[in-house]
């Protein structure tokens, strides 16, 4: 049976056990995260100010929207702009979205930070920063998608770019996110990091969604050696 888009994950979540005992275990000692190709968590990160061309922004709703429907939550950084775009698609199409906010409280993120609370069904207040913020953003991404973007943006490409992650890079978006394939080639350095490029927003999810399951989930972090034979 051919996969499609909408099923997303959720067949993969379903072989998950149910936990049917009076105390939690402290690990789920069956649990093999080489046998789970499942893709949890898509991050899209992008410009949150600046000029918005009003294309680029539908588009990003409806990559947003893909990614609810793929049965994944969408993580952003609780901004304004394309990410906040996005997580009213995923809002609309009944998926679950995490903004990460750089700020300390509800209050410091709306009135300092200037950012919206409705899009989102959890908000995590790291008091981070926006700079501190970003690697809470990417390290809850299992896949990274990249729309438009300036500085703040280009720092979340290059940590994910660092710690291998699969990024996704809508393309006509804009601002770095055109840029990057330049940039890529004259960093000339391999992390492990796989890099997928599209215009359109559902093929964009459904082609990281497939490259994960390719074989991209068995890539270890940077920062994990592996061991000595």
């Amino acid at each position: 049976m051919s996969r499609k888009l909408i099923d997303g994950d959720n067949a993969a979540r379903q072989e998950l056990r149910p936990y049917t005992g009076d105390v939690a275990p402290d690990a789920d000692s069956g649990y093999d995260p080489d046998r789970d190709p499942a893709v949890r968590s898509i991050g899209i990160m992008g410009a949150a100010g600046g000029y918005l061309d009003p294309e680029v922004r539908q588009r990003c709703y409806k990559l947003g929207a893909a990614v609810a429907k793929a049965g994944c939550v969408l993580i952003t950084g609780a901004c304004p702009g394309l990410p906040y775009d996005s997580a009213l698609g995923a809002k609309q199409a009944g998926g679950l979205s995490v903004g990460i906010s750089p700020a300390l409280s509800r209050s410091e993120h709306v009135k300092k930070y200037d950012s919206p609370v409705d899009a989102y069904d959890v908000i995590i207040y790291t008091g981070s920063g926006l700079m501190g913020r970003e690697v809470h953003n990417i390290h809850s991404s299992d896949v990274v998608i990249i729309a438009g973007g300036r500085s703040g943006t280009l720092g979340e490409f290059c940590i994910a770019f660092d710690e291998g992650k699969l990024i996704g890079v809508l393309c006509g978006s804009g601002g770095i996110a055109d840029e990057l394939s330049g940039i890529v080639e004259k960093m000339g350095k391999v992390t492990g990091a796989q890099i997928v490029y599209e215009r359109e927003p559902e093929s964009l999810v459904r082609k990281c969604i497939d490259a994960f399951h390719a074989g991209h989930y068995l890539r270890p972090s940077t920062f994990v050696e592996t061991p000595h034979q």
